[in-house]
């Protein structure tokens, strides 16, 4: 199976990028254009049901992200490389490092989702699970995630785009999973370099929610906070983003 993607770069530092629950490999706003292609290679990958491959089918799932992530570097023919996973994708980009541990050079999460389970009080399962058939749960999704702080032309903007470009069942589905599986065992004290950045203004995966995880399971793991960020640094902080990824890459 071919897997369509977006690549950008021709560096020698590969890098596999894995995007958000509401994102593409195309949703990753100005961040783009400030990215070091001649120092890194970046390829952007589609999950089953979303972007290029919205009309693939699956089980939606971290495991089948995993799967394709590293069908895609060996389509690339990339025997190693780092990842960068944004939100769920930091979840999914955990599980290719427990699936594949030789091959990752260095993994960053972006307001990532922990190794463990994420428990929700009742009403935020009624939010986040009904979120795939509504579209005023996804925006108070967004909104709750970048601080009640972002206008509404950009919440709807990025709510018309999760709908357009991603099926109501993959949504729903990887949902599901990126709330329930527990990686933890598989993942804890592994000596990868861990770069996990965060925004000042994100209500859910906050600093002190990443050191009481990603800090305490990876013991080579760094914490960076952005200023003026919420849940969406490549829109909100695109210029600081782009310095505080590549700047741990590079080292």
């Amino acid at each position: 199976m071919t897997i369509p993607h977006r690549l950008i770069g021709t560096g020698d530092h590969h890098v596999l990028v894995l995007h958000d629950w509401f994102g593409t490999s195309a949703g990753w706003g100005p961040f783009l254009d400030y990215l070091d292609g001649k120092a890194f290679g970046y390829a952007f990958l589609d999950y089953r049901g979303y972007g290029l491959r919205k009309g693939v089918t699956g089980a939606y799932t971290l495991a089948e992200i995993a799967s394709d992530a590293l069908a895609l570097a060996d389509q690339l023919g990339w025997d190693r490389f780092s990842l960068v996973g944004h939100s769920m994708g930091g979840k999914a980009a955990q599980q290719v490092l427990a699936e594949a541990p030789l091959r990752v050079r260095k993994l960053v999460g972006l307001a990532p989702v922990p190794a463990g389970e994420y428990p929700m009080d009742p009403a935020g399962e009624a939010l986040f699970y009904g979120a795939a058939e509504d579209r005023e749960k996804r925006f108070a999704i967004l909104d709750l995630v970048t601080g009640q702080r972002a206008g509404r032309v950009w919440l709807d903007r990025m709510v018309d785009q999760s709908l357009r470009q991603s099926t109501p069942e993959a949504f729903g589905r990887y949902v599901h999973d990126w709330t329930t599986a527990d990686l933890r065992r598989r993942i804890d004290g592994n000596p990868v370099p861990v770069k996990v950045i965060v925004g000042e203004h994100d209500l859910a995966l906050t600093a002190e929610v990443m050191r009481g995880t990603f800090l305490a399971h990876y013991p080579n793991a760094e914490l960076e906070e952005l200023a003026g960020s919420g849940h969406y640094p490549m829109y909100e902080a695109p210029v600081a983003l782009a310095t505080a990824l590549e700047g741990f890459l590079h080292n």
